[in-house]
């Protein structure tokens, strides 16, 4: 069944996901390039994970941040892949109203966390480059903990703010939400309510977050950048800039992705290329952040090497 009468109009319970395309070729192709996607993002992550959990030498704060941002990106990606990868095979891919409300939060709170989590890694690099004397004192343990509740927390709001504000919308007309996942715009498209402060609400929530770990992230690069030009040393200089090349690029394709999204006039763009742009953030920049990290961090490829070496040689 899929509508209930409410008053004089009949409320939706269940939606539509129109999905990327409805050429049966490229339907094809696109399901065994996101599926391989998926795959390397799910391994690349949980050996980030495991790796940071089984090596001592990587039990301090910039790589703890690390493994939470893999398991961000693990349940960022899962919110969203496999339900694509269904509406590759299927002619009509439903998914019921309270399946969509749930999305719509996951994929708010795996987000969020991936902002705040790449601005405590400024803040942790900012601390360990510009005052590396008190770093043991400024990024504790205790210190970190602290973060990390700022972060779930301010996530689980954000994620409670758009699904309260779905479940305030009233849905009566056509269904087929034009995306692949229930994402906050395309539905509100679909909504026969006015146009209230509940669907504005999660918007100024989202934006404030994003500009509040914006300026965090900025302020920490430009003092790390003024601290490194002022070295002396050129290796001491290529040290630091190697430690955050990383992270500033994972910043710049997370970022550059959801500004483009969230943050620039819908006018600009089309639903195909929101679609596009959607694609690369939920699905292909949660498998790039291991390799990043992996490719351009020497302590971690070391790790690595220590760990496949007492497996091949136990």
């Amino acid at each position: 069944m899929d509508s209930l009468v409410h008053g004089n109009h009949t409320a939706v319970t269940e939606f539509i996901l129109l999905g990327l395309t409805k050429d049966p070729t490229l339907r094809v192709t696109l399901f065994t390039v996101i599926l391989g996607i998926y795959l390397v993002t799910i391994s690349g992550n949980l050996s980030t994970i495991i790796l940071i959990r089984i090596s001592s030498q990587l039990h301090h704060p910039m790589y703890v941040f690390l493994s939470h941002l893999a398991l961000a990106d693990i349940g960022f990606s899962s919110s969203v892949t496999p339900n694509m990868l269904v509406n590759f095979l299927v002619e009509r891919n439903t998914i019921s109203y309270i399946g969509c409300a749930i999305q719509l939060g996951s994929v708010a709170f795996f987000g969020t966390v991936d902002c705040c989590l790449l601005a405590a890694m400024a803040y942790d690099r900012f601390v360990a480059i510009c005052n590396p004397l008190l770093y043991s004192t400024k990024m504790s343990m205790q210190v970190c903990d602290q973060l990390f509740s700022v972060a779930y927390v301010g996530s689980f709001l954000n994620a409670s703010s758009f699904t309260i504000s779905f479940f305030s919308l009233f849905f009566c007309g056509p269904n087929g939400v034009n995306h692949f996942f229930c994402d906050f715009a395309p539905l509100v498209e679909l909504c026969c309510s006015n146009f209230s402060i509940p669907a504005v609400a999660p918007s100024f929530f989202a934006g404030s977050i994003i500009v509040v770990t914006v300026i965090v992230i900025g302020v920490s690069d430009i003092q790390i950048l003024i601290t490194i030009l002022k070295m002396r040393s050129t290796e001491g200089r290529h040290k630091a800039f190697s430690t955050c090349t990383c992270h500033l690029t994972a910043v710049t394709l997370f970022y550059g992705t959801t500004t483009f999204i969230y943050v620039m006039p819908k006018s600009s763009y089309s639903a195909d290329q929101n679609k596009v742009v959607s694609v690369f953030y939920t699905v292909v920049i949660p498998m790039l952040n291991p390799l990043i990290y992996s490719l351009r961090n020497n302590e971690i490829k070391a790790a690595l090497k220590r760990q496949l070496g007492r497996k091949i040689f136990s």
